[in-house]
């Protein structure tokens, strides 16, 4: 076979060690006990701001969770305990040549699982579900107007749309027929139920053809004043913007032994620890060969698999919008959709059992934010990848008919179900993984073996190779290879090899963290230094443990202090003055072993507040800083965590204050892009290009009262595959906890270090962009100095052939990386998906979250250099587009008037506003406010995607009142209108990244003295801490706020609004669905996109 030959990045020196680097250890350690879970949420709620003690902390287990590859090797997690000593270094493993080293399929009975997946937001109906009624107190049932079949007046043809003429028409086949793959189910379930609910919930999905579709009477289309975010109409509450949105549903709780149980953690003063709920775990099913699936703890009977088996569905599965009948006294030409038939995001239904495909067949995927468990038998978990639509349409012209987009959601370390088997690795020993001799494609399930064997065609280029001779096995009656099943890479869609020294350019780098703290007057001031120096010190624990472990610290304002960790006395400080023209002192003592400088390196964090308490310099030199660090770790590569409180006004990439301008040319940005939210110059942007180079990750933790110019200086995490974290404005007394746990989150999730992706289609398909967080130096691969399991990335697809109908299409996505433990990998991920010529099947096979997550990303990319209204009009028209197409070829004859909507994307309209309401797409927020909404959906994983713009508001005043059989913390969720917002609540909303606790003007004195020890509103601090007090109401208000922590792998920022000050209106402007200065109700927007599609279908 020819040899692979690695993509190109930069030699490094000093590297000239011939040692291979050790297997990882078998660290099969206790944790803290007060530690959220293992390896999964790292996050401590309600922390006391106070340091755990150090010396004889549990080592941190790999957050790959993968065991020493020797049989008889224990599980590498255990329940949370007491500390136990350090593990020794790490024993040494081989591989046979040839043969796959498997990983076990789950831990033992009575441990976690190495760590969870995180908990979704959207999930959906199937089309055999009906969506949930709204109450009868809808905000759009103003007139009690029964419903019924209206006509609807012709709409006018005045304007040619998008779709007017031009349009090729699919060829249709017949009603109720599909000509390949199983049918699809829709999507919308309720943004944030719980991903893992307890395994005794296991229930069948419903397979089977929809209820028949719903039909009311069509509204006549009021006034639309503000669609797209124009001027308010009369008598409208203009709101302030709110600087994020999103939502989740109703939940039930984890799995026992999940990340996401309850276990023990430091409560902040005044509060009572919770009582243990979920003992143990139960272990994970097993999936030996093909046998049946197995049973869970607690269920009747195993779960149906997700859209299997495939039964016929009939030709059109849709859901129809009309208006209720007027009534008298209703003025003429007025109109109301009933609220009944609005589609909302419904409660999830039970977790599901995943065959990734069976029968030769692949599956469709569950929504992205139902609750599922992955049997992989051929394809790739979805958590993975995700295809925005899973049948692939035949060529590029009926793509474009379709409206829809063609592109993959890639995600190589996603956090599993616990009850999922891990990745198994296999070793080639030093020939390294088979792989097709043209396109370079890995072995793979859907490669097919011919001459009894000796020879394998590839699926993604179609060349026939020579199977290697020790690779060489006779094929069974079926065609398959006799030992398929015993191979994991001929078997599972997701695989990981161990690469062999010929996908090296040099020796694996070793861990390396270099801290680097503001230090200048208003960090001090404000405790911003003292906060990260805290954070710091409780996290070097969580370190990975051994000799290859690296750290270095180094503060900055004007000038650069690095600190010699080498002496045996105090730490000596070398002093860089030149910020115009850096360099690193002593660069052998500024970064050390962490074994050999831990005490040393606690001793300086709790020294160095102290150290600049009385500065002056209010300066910031954060390029010549960030420059000055990179040198010190140039040789090795590693993570950067820069914490940054001001704006950088000296030295290498010093910016100026670009807001005042922003706020004089606000109407401007209407028209022409915002030049506010493009960095100032190429100047960090070079620099970030050769931090990727050298395999050097930033991270930036923006800890900051002012404007930063984020969108300057976010350019370098975003190009090296790093992460903005954002504190506005900082807070002492609530934001300490937060940055704690955000850092030791970042340190201890799943990750890996200089990596390179590259995705591999099938003949027809090619890849046409690459969109994330990451350096792309070659137009094939994308290099990432740093990856986790947060970070996902976009793939856009071209067709540069004609597919055949009823063949399959492969994708496969291969990532180089190093572990934490200096172990050279390829994860392999493949995916394979039926071709199809049915416009009907595509409609059928849509995925509603990874569109819509597409359609964010777009938008994104978008903003920057286009104007708003462009960018909003254009969102709208692409829901528009994919809504007509279905109405105009695979829709049934109806009346004009209904609004017809496929059922998998029923809910594309609802979130489509909410993206035009969102931060990103609004002029009157902070310019930083947006810069970092900007960066974060750069990355943003698909479960999250909708949960940033459609928030999920839950009741607060009424949490004593549990329905029987509800095991979820979290109540039901509420629809985001004010009419459902009333004067004596209380309301939680969060997004994934803030929670607002809104309180009514008339909440009972009673209830605000049980959940914050007050008797009114007013008594509040604004600096708002949770605490729990002791008493029903307050702990459970504290479990809902845990629970939704744990499912969101975040610690949430709690922000307090009152109603009838600034911040009651803050809250309000979340309510997406109600009419605002920034867009239409949700109501008006669903006659705008009806009225839009009369039209193109008119002309």
């Amino acid at each position: 076979m020819a040899a692979f030959v690695p993509p190109p990045g930069a030699p490094r020196p000093n590297n000239n060690s011939n040692t291979p680097p050790p297997p990882p250890p078998n660290y099969n350690a206790q944790r803290y006990p007060d530690s959220l879970s293992d390896n999964m949420q790292n996050l401590n709620l309600n922390r006391q701001q106070q340091p755990p003690i150090m010396p004889n902390a549990a080592p941190r287990p790999s957050p790959f969770g993968q065991p020493p590859p020797f049989p008889g090797a224990s599980a590498p997690y255990s329940r949370p305990g007491p500390p136990s000593a350090r593990p020794a270094a790490p024993p040494q493993g081989t591989f046979p040549p040839g043969t796959a080293a498997v990983r076990p399929t789950g831990p033992p009975p009575g441990q976690s699982s190495p760590f969870g997946s995180r908990p979704p937001p959207p999930g959906s109906f199937p089309p055999g579900v009906a969506p949930t009624p709204a109450p009868a107190s809808s905000p759009f049932q103003r007139t009690g107007m029964p419903s019924g079949q209206v006509s609807m007046p012709p709409a006018p043809s005045s304007g040619p749309g998008p779709f007017s003429g031009g349009q090729a028409v699919p060829p249709t086949g017949a009603p109720g027929r599909m000509s390949n793959g199983p049918p699809a189910f829709g999507s919308g379930a309720v943004p944030g139920g719980p991903r893992f609910p307890p395994p005794g919930n296991l229930s069948q999905p419903l397979v089977g053809p929809p209820p028949p579709p719903t039909s009311v009477a069509p509204p006549r289309t009021p006034t639309m004043h503000s669609v797209l975010g124009g001027p308010t109409p009369p008598g409208s509450i203009a709101q302030q913007a709110p600087p994020f949105s999103s939502g989740p549903q109703g939940m039930r709780p984890p799995p026992p032994g999940s990340p996401y149980s309850p276990q023990s953690w430091p409560m902040q003063q005044g509060q009572v620890p919770p009582p243990p709920q979920f003992p143990g775990s139960a272990p994970p099913p097993q999936y030996p060969g093909s046998s049946p699936p197995p049973q869970y703890p607690g269920s009747a009977q195993p779960p149906r698999m997700y859209g299997m088996p495939p039964q016929p569905l009939p030709n059109q599965s849709m859901t129809t919008i009309s208006s209720a009948g007027s009534q008298t006294g209703t003025p003429v030409g007025s109109s109301k959709i009933d609220p009944n038939q609005i589609p909302r995001p419904g409660p999830s239904s039970s977790v599901l059992l995943h065959e990734t495909r069976q029968g030769n067949q692949a599956n469709p995927p569950p929504p992205a934010t139902s609750d599922y468990i992955v049997r992989d038998n051929g394809n790739c978990s979805p958590r993975y990848m995700r295809c925005t639509i899973n049948q692939i349409p035949c060529t590029a012209d009926f793509l474009t008919t379709s409206g829809m987009p063609l592109a993959l959601l890639v995600e190589p370390f996603a956090l599993t179900h616990p009850s999922e088997e891990p990745i198994q690795v296999v070793d080639f020993g030093e020939s390294g993984p088979v792989r097709c001799s043209r396109c370079k494609g890995y072995i793979n399930p859907f490669m097919k073996f011919i001459d009894q064997g000796r020879q394998f065609i590839c699926n993604l280029c179609g060349f026939t190779d020579e199977t290697p001779r020790d690779y060489h096995c006779n094929l069974g009656p079926d065609g398959r290879r006799r030992d398929a099943d015993d191979r994991p890479e001929l078997c599972r869609g997701t695989v990981e090899f161990v690469a062999s020294k010929e996908y090296m350019v040099r020796d694996p780098m070793p861990a390396v963290y270099f801290f680097l703290i503001d230090v200048s007057m208003n960090a001090i001031q404000t405790g911003a230094t003292a906060a990260a120096c805290s954070a710091i010190h409780q996290v070097i624990a969580d370190l990975p443990e051994g000799p290859r472990t690296m750290v270095g610290i180094a503060t900055f304002d004007s000038t650069i202090h690095f600190y010699s960790l080498k002496r045996v006395e105090q730490p000596l400080m070398l002093i860089v003055p030149d910020v115009q023209d850096v360099y690193t002192p002593l660069e052998t003592d500024v970064v050390v072993q962490l074994s050999k400088c831990r005490q040393h390196l606690e001793d300086l964090l709790g020294r160095i507040p102290t150290m600049f308490q009385t500065s002056k310099t209010a300066e910031s030199a954060f390029g010549a800083a960030i420059k000055a660090a990179f040198l010190a770790i140039k040789s090795t590569g590693g993570k950067l965590l820069v914490f940054q409180s001001v704006l950088p006004s000296t030295g290498i990439g010093a910016l100026s204050a670009r807001e005042a301008e922003g706020r004089a040319n606000i109407s401007s940005t209407e028209k022409e892009p915002n030049k506010l939210l493009q960095p100032v110059d190429k100047t960090l942007k070079t620099l970030a290009i050769e931090f990727a180079e050298y395999q050097v990750c930033v991270d930036l933790f923006i800890t900051t009262q002012s404007y930063m110019d984020i969108a300057s200086i976010s350019v370098i995490p975003r190009t090296t595959g790093g992460q903005v974290y954002y504190y506005y404005p900082f807070s002492a007394v609530t934001d300490p906890a937060k940055l704690y746990n955000d850092l030791r989150w970042n340190v201890t999730r799943p990750q890996g270090f200089e990596a390179v992706m590259r995705v591999r289609c099938s003949q027809g398909i090619q890849v046409q962009e690459y969109f994330g967080n990451f350096c792309k130096r070659i137009p094939t691969d994308v290099d990432l100095p740093g990856i986790d399991c947060d970070k996902t990335i976009m793939v856009t697809l071209k067709h540069d052939d004609k597919l055949q109908d009823g063949s399959e299409c492969s994708f496969q996505c291969a990532v180089l990386y190093t572990t934490l433990y200096g172990q050279r990998r390829i994860r392999v991920i493949t995916l394979s998906l039926p071709c199809t010529s049915m416009l009907s099947n595509l409609f059928r096979a849509a995925d509603l979250d990874t569109q819509f997550s597409c359609y964010m990303k777009q938008a994104t990319n978008e903003i920057t250099s286009s104007p708003l209204v462009r960018v909003r009009e254009q969102m709208t028209n692409l829901c528009i587009s994919s809504l007509l197409s279905y109405r105009k070829f695979c829709a049934t004859v109806s009346s004009s008037g209904q609004l017809i909507l496929p059922e998998a994307l029923k809910l594309l309209p609802l979130y489509t506003l909410a993206l035009i309401k969102s931060t990103g797409l609004r002029t009157d927020g902070k310019i930083d406010e947006r810069s970092f909404w900007i960066n974060h959906v750069f990355s943003l994983s698909v479960p999250l995607a909708v949960p940033l713009v459609y928030p999920r508001m839950v009741a607060v005043h009424n949490l004593d009142i549990k329905k029987d059989g509800d095991e979820s913390p979290i109540p039901p969720v509420i629809p985001l209108s004010s009419e459902h917002v009333s004067d004596d609540g209380i309301y939680l909303l969060e997004n994934g990244e803030d929670c607002l606790i809104y309180i009514g003007s008339l909440v009972d004195s009673g209830t605000l003295q049980q959940l914050f020890g007050v008797n009114t509103a007013d008594e509040l601090p604004t600096q708002f801490v949770l605490q729990q007090h002791d008493n029903s109401l307050s702990k459970k208000l504290n479990d809902v706020v845990n629970e939704i922590r744990r499912q969101r792998c975040s610690y949430l920022r709690m922000k307090l609004c009152k109603k009838g000050d600034p911040s009651g209106a803050f809250f309000l402007s979340h309510l997406v669905e109600d009419q605002s200065p920034h867009g239409p109700s949700y109501v008006e927007f669903l006659v705008h996109v009806h009225r839009q599609i009369q039209i193109k279908m008119a002309s």
